[in-house]
């Protein structure tokens, strides 16, 4: 067997385990509760050995598995508290790091994709890696203009694992089929849509061209923004992208950490900015809304910096180069409860179908993660309120429940949902108070209309 099957194969048998460690725990855990110990102590043990095995195998892996991972993350303060305690080291670690790729590795990918003569132009890097992820890494570095006076800066060298689009795919497949076993790790949340839309997504993330063409976009487009930086591209070729080096202290998974509730609010403002500019600005939707990919840039003077943001690997090109008119209407809509319109509305977009009845008071509950951060002028997003809102929508015993069994999420739609959700458990792990009402009013269509 060749190197690359068998680490394939390996690959596979550690995610097909996931599940059956789980199950193992479990069932250690039913013989420790015969043997005297109690219940919680002995679902504590699980969940953290659970943890453990879950995000250190998917960390290590990289492609689909960190992937998942990661956008597990984000949805870790929808969790209950007595399960997220135990999770949370680990998942946050997921946002921020994973395991380099050797130096050599690097260099040949360089000459694969930016040719032989890449030392030419790129005059030094630095062999240790700034940032990884799930399908790549960065690396430091000086490049050489040529054709601008010979002048050198620095720059960001972005380089994907070799393989990593057939680890990707395969990954996703493996953890689609694992799902079902993984789910109970994550009770409330529906892993099968998320791996899905996953899958949906990877072949745009592994085109680094399709990426630089979006982050140029999304450059020039906010080059005269005070409080947001978006890094120009420099050079792309296959898989490797080299863009402007943006100085940063760190990502917002630093200030999820340690931040004071001043900086919370104000990189929590300039996120929701961000997010409901950028359709504006460019007519794409940055789709990957984890603190790793949201990076902090010192002020001069000390005080609050700006927000810089990398990876355009996924974005949303939005049909009609913005967010739905639809989308600020009916939340207008629901805001003024008016129940009528609003099924009427949401019927017209394909969210109900047809011949399917609801209940329009129970719709609006429903509705209420959407709507309610638009109800004050500052709304306090927290992780008590996200799992509120988790529980009310997943929870078997509520009514809402049966709601959402009855409601359709149109194609169109599905990466701004995973998005809205996505942001919505980032501020809430940020704990972040901002304007979220005048935002939409600004920047959504049809909500300052409506």
């Amino acid at each position: 067997m060749t190197e690359l099957p068998r680490k394939a194969a390996a690959r596979t048998a550690r995610l097909a385990a996931l599940p059956l460690g789980y199950a193992g725990r479990q069932a250690m855990g039913l013989g420790k509760r015969l043997g005297g110990r109690p219940a919680d102590a002995v679902l504590s043990e699980v969940q953290q050995r659970t943890a453990e095995q879950l995000f250190r195998t998917l960390g290590e892996l990289k492609g689909g598995a960190m992937k998942f991972g990661q956008a597990l993350s984000v949805l870790e303060s929808a969790l209950p508290e007595e399960l997220a305690a135990p999770y949370r080291e680990h998942l946050t670690a997921l946002q921020d790091s994973a395991p380099p790729m050797p130096t050599a590795t690097v260099r040949q990918q360089l000459t694969t994709h930016l040719g032989a003569d890449w030392r030419t132009r790129l005059v030094w890097l630095d062999g240790a890696p700034t940032a990884a992820a799930s399908i790549g890494q960065v690396h430091r570095g000086r490049w050489l203009d040529h054709t601008d006076g010979g002048g050198e800066r620095d720059v960001a060298v972005k380089v994907q694992y070799p393989g990593a689009g057939e680890a990707l795919m395969s990954d996703l497949r493996q953890i689609a089929r694992v799902a079902r076993g993984v789910a109970p790790v994550f009770p409330g949340i529906d892993i099968k849509p998320l791996v899905a839309e996953l899958q949906a997504r990877a072949a745009d993330e592994l085109d680094y061209t399709l990426e630089a063409e979006a982050q140029s976009a999304y450059a020039e487009a906010f080059a005269d923004h005070p409080d947001i930086v978006v890094p120009g591209v420099v050079a792309v070729g296959g898989e490797v992208l080299v863009t402007e080096w943006m100085d940063s202290a760190h990502s917002l998974a630093h200030v999820i950490r340690e931040g004071t509730q001043e900086e919370r609010d104000h990189y929590g403002e300039l996120f929701v900015r961000f997010l409901f500019e950028g359709p504006r600005r460019t007519g794409m939707l940055h789709a990957d809304p984890h603190p790793g990919n949201f990076r902090v840039i010192p002020a001069p003077d000390g005080g609050l910096g700006r927000l810089g943001v990398l990876d355009f690997g996924a974005v949303a090109r939005l049909p009609h180069g913005q967010l739905p008119e639809a989308m600020g209407r009916l939340i207008r809509i629901a805001l003024d409860s008016d129940q009528d319109s609003l099924v009427a509305g949401l019927r017209a977009e394909g969210f109900i179908k047809e011949r399917i009845e609801v209940d329009p008071a129970m719709l609006l509950t429903y509705l209420a993660p959407f709507v309610e951060p638009a109800a004050v002028e500052r709304f306090a997003f927290t992780r008590e309120w996200m799992r509120e809102q988790f529980e009310r929508i997943n929870d078997p015993r509520a009514e809402t429940f049966t709601l959402a069994t009855k409601l359709n999420l149109p194609t169109s739609y599905l990466l701004i949902h995973r998005t809205w959700i996505g942001s919505l458990g980032l501020l809430s792990q940020l704990g972040s108070t901002v304007p979220f009402r005048e935002i939409l009013e600004e920047s959504l269509p049809g909500f300052g209309d409506a």
